[in-house]
């Protein structure tokens, strides 16, 4: 080494030498400082992984890149799925939603068509409520027996009958049998439910009845409206008719029209006394509590006796109440409007509306010509005439009455058990976002803002599904459906079964105490929720899919789509309704009335927003911001905190790959998929339906609405000020 130093610096001087030294070291040092910002500023390689081939993939396709994003970010975004897409037949509606739940109820197909023995009690019956749905040919060879048996055993249908015996009838007895045998609570509606202002309790609670048509319009306007509500007496009609068909009578078109153009006259009459959805936006002004006694004082209704009525209704769970026993009163306008209605009807046609609502609940699960004489009422509401598949009607009943094990059977094939611990941090993330979010609030007060975070940091949790459920030994999954059983080819039974071992665990619950750490939904099912009684948020595992949520996907999508539906559900918690209730799920007003009023105002700018949007398939009319203000405020205060909780989490990690065939940035991504999960279209009829039914907003509203709002969005697209996604005035609560 000394030889070689000596041949290469002869000729030069010490001072030449120690210059040279010192440029090779700078330059080394210049290459590896350009070396190391090189790869820090460089972009991540693509993704490659067949989860972002995916991902990229649908998301390429659903897009329509000819929009500009700052002038219609819905079409920009779902324009290709819309062009890709047709409504099915059978959907009155189609979605992003729509086709994550069908394939759910493939997954739930091949479960419940699976024969093994060694399953659990609850799997097997599950199974053989399915099977006994899908012998359609046992199902006609028995023809309307079941059905006559049932208007038998609830008293009658005078319509369909040459005798009816109007002496013995009952308006308690019919009304009570029909609640706690078969949960039709018609008329009146009385059930166990959480007491609003003690969630550790279960109180009985009465409230007007749920229409035979989706909504008040549908009685009183015109047009598409009024044309429903024509197919609804044709429909009545029709089932009518077929029913004295299969009673062997004659068909007496002329005395069928009289008897039920009477029962829609009553239901009418009904629904006048009913309060509106914009009349029962405020939950702390319905809530009126009242004992048996005070019920019987206060709302006279002829031939109704309230203590025997009740009580009617909790003895065969063997509950015995006193006049002393509490009853919240959700509907007192109504009750107290009910008995000049009724008292200008007969018994008769009383009974009428009452068994017409059973054979119109009833209607599915009879024999073909049933489910077909309903097809120009189901036209007219949501423009569909071809039902579902067999297979997949039974297997959304199935998992309507057997939620557990159903769940089961979806988490043990279908869920990964690792997904659980991402989702948990997504949640914790999303929380620490509203924890900083309350703490800039500037319109709310100190006390105010201290209760709030009092109310965050008490929020619960469940993710995926109970733990029980899959559990080796399914004791305690088998003990839950012990009640009922289910006999093979006994279909319409089995229904009925089914619908009184439910209604009867609601009703025994007024005896217990409320368990926090039950869940009140399955896991087969793609929703998430908020309970303001518990203060707890609920992710089932069958939200947990992708497009919405993957352990494999950027976590920019995942923030974008799962993420805000966890920031869209811990809203709830502070909109217009869930703002009344505290940390441990009362009804009570921790606020002050300055931040009150503040909240009110700046929730007055949603509902006027909202309000302003028109919808083409309803033929041109306005959203109903009042309505929907609650859904409207957890979409924007939700993807507010997702966004937020992505930008903590990218602090902690390095930077994503990006999408291959997408030059969009993460943000940018993190916007598109939250667009996406909303991608959806609607038949006109059924869109007339949701304007006036749906505490939501369509779908593209959803996104334009909450965008509009949201100046993040408009800073990762450059959208220009006073551009339509970019409008100068914007609405913000949380």
């Amino acid at each position: 080494m000394v030889n070689g130093v000596q041949h290469r610096s002869k000729g030069h001087s010490s001072l030449e030498l120690g210059l040279m030294v010192l440029l090779a070291i700078t330059t080394m040092l210049l290459i590896i400082f350009i070396s190391l910002y090189a790869s820090s500023s460089k972009a991540p390689e693509n993704c490659s992984s067949s989860e972002c081939t995916r991902a990229a993939a649908q998301m390429i396709r659903s897009m329509d890149m000819t929009v500009k994003p700052c002038e219609d970010f819905y079409k920009y975004a779902c324009g290709g799925w819309h062009h890709m897409h047709v409504i099915p037949e059978q959907s009155p509606q189609y979605s992003n939603f729509d086709i994550l739940r069908e394939q759910l109820h493939i997954v739930l197909k091949g479960e419940l068509e699976t024969m093994d023995e060694s399953a659990g009690e609850a799997v097997k019956k599950a199974r053989m409520l399915y099977r006994s749905c899908m012998n359609m040919t046992a199902l006609e060879e028995r023809g309307a027996t079941p059905l006559l048996k049932l208007l038998e055993h609830v008293g009658g249908w005078p319509v369909a009958s040459e005798s009816w015996n109007e002496s013995s009838w009952n308006l308690n007895t019919q009304l009570a049998q029909l609640n706690t045998m078969y949960n039709i609570r018609e008329i009146i509606d009385v059930t166990v439910n959480i007491d609003a202002k003690d969630s550790s309790t279960f109180v009985l609670q009465v409230d007007q009845p749920i229409l035979g048509l989706p909504s008040r319009e549908y009685y009183f306007e015109k047009g598409d409206y009024e044309k429903a509500f024509d197919a609804y007496l044709d429909y009545m009609i029709a089932m009518a008719m077929i029913v004295r068909m299969d009673m062997n009578l004659t068909e007496n078109y002329d005395f069928v029209y009289k008897e039920m153009e009477a029962v829609v006259l009553l239901e009418t009459d009904i629904t006048a006394a009913t309060a509106s959805m914009e009349e029962r936006v405020d939950e702390t002004e319905l809530y009126v509590p009242y004992n048996v006694k005070e019920m019987q004082q206060n709302f006279n209704i002829s031939g109704l006796n309230w203590y025997d009525f009740i009580t009617n209704i909790m003895t065969p769970v063997n509950i015995s109440i006193t006049p002393e026993e509490r009853v919240i009163v959700y509907g007192k306008d109504y009750l107290e409007r009910l008995p000049g209605v009724l008292g200008n009807y007969t018994s008769r046609t009383i009974q009428n509306y009452i068994v017409w609502r059973v054979v119109m609940n009833m209607a599915n699960d009879l024999t073909q010509k049933y489910m077909d004489a309903g097809t120009g009422f189901h036209k007219a509401i949501s423009g569909v005439t071809v039902m579902d598949a067999r297979w997949r009607q039974c297997a959304i009943l199935v998992n309507d009455y057997m939620p557990t094990a159903t769940g089961s059977l979806f988490v043990k094939s279908s869920f990964p058990e690792h997904s659980k611990s991402t989702v948990q941090e997504l949640i914790s993330l999303v929380l620490e976002a509203l924890d900083n979010t309350l703490q800039g609030v500037p319109w709310m007060d100190q006390d105010t803002k201290a209760k709030a975070h009092e109310k965050a940091a008490g929020i619960r949790e469940k993710i995926a599904y109970q733990d029980y459920i899959i559990e080796p030994d399914h004791k305690k999954l088998d003990e839950e459906y012990s009640s009922v059983s289910y006999v093979k080819n006994m279909y319409f039974e089995n229904v009925l079964a089914s619908m009184t071992c439910n209604r009867w665990k609601v009703l025994k619950k007024l005896r217990e105490k409320v368990d926090k750490d039950a869940w009140f939904t399955g896991a087969a099912v793609l929703n998430a929720f908020y309970s303001p009684n518990h203060n707890e948020i609920v992710f089932p595992a069958g939200i947990l899919q992708p497009p919405y949520f993957s352990v494999g996907q950027p976590m920019s999508l995942n923030f974008g789509a799962i993420g805000m539906v966890i920031g869209h559900e811990i809203t709830h918690g502070f909109d217009d309704n869930g703002r009344h209730y505290d940390k441990d799920g009362n009804m009570v007003d921790w606020w002050s009335n300055s931040s009150a009023n503040n909240f009110k105002e700046n929730s007055q700018c949603i509902i006027d927003q909202y309000g302003n949007f028109t919808w083409d398939l309803a033929g041109g009319q306005n959203l109903c911001g009042i309505n929907t203000l609650g859904e409207n405020i957890a979409d924007n205060g939700g993807i507010r905190q997702a966004f937020t909780a992505y930008k903590s989490w990218l602090s902690h990690h390095s930077p994503e790959q990006t999408l291959p065939g997408l030059t969009l940035s993460h943000e940018q991504l993190f916007f598109v998929n939250f667009a996406q999960v909303w991608c959806g279209d609607y038949r006109p009829e059924y869109a007339n339906n949701a304007i006036k039914t749906d505490e939501h907003s369509p779908g593209r509203f959803r996104v334009i609405g909450t965008l509009q709002n949201f100046e993040e969005f408009a800073k990762a697209f450059g959208c220009p000020s006073s551009s339509y996604m970019n409008p100068k005035h914007k609405c913000r609560v949380w």
